[in-house]
């Protein structure tokens, strides 16, 4: 995900007095899935690369600490690395090594659009 405003604080307060709390990137990215874009906790979890559990303790941290921050008046900042958001998933064939794309939000496929083979997997782009 690249993140362009990494720090939120309120107006009119100077950042020195200010109590900061940090946001890491996934618990971001787990508020985006699932309050943005209206994923399901599963399908977020899926898309996260972790299990259904561990995403809804990255997702309940996130969202504890934005409520102390509005709560509290307090400086928030976003931290974590660059990660870049993928609009789409890769697929390959075991079969037939066709390659395709998909966006996100659609669910897995059942079969391979070109040879309707049941055995494909999801390549992993770096």
């Amino acid at each position: 995900m690249s993140v362009d405003c990494t720090y939120f604080k309120p107006a009119g307060v100077p950042t020195r007095s200010l109590e900061e709390v940090v946001l890491a990137i996934d618990e971001l990215e787990a508020m985006r899935l699932v309050d943005v874009n209206g994923l399901y906790h599963d399908k977020a979890a899926e898309q996260m690369g972790v299990s259904r559990r561990t995403f809804g303790r990255i997702l309940d941290t996130a969202r504890k600490k934005v409520a102390r921050v509005l709560v509290e008046g307090m400086a928030l900042r976003i931290e974590g690395g660059h990660i870049e958001i993928v609009k789409q998933r890769t697929f390959a064939c075991s079969e037939c090594r066709h390659i395709w794309n998909l966006p996100f939000g659609t669910g897995r496929p059942k079969s391979c659009p070109a040879c309707d083979s049941k055995r494909f997997r999801r390549e992993v782009t770096t």
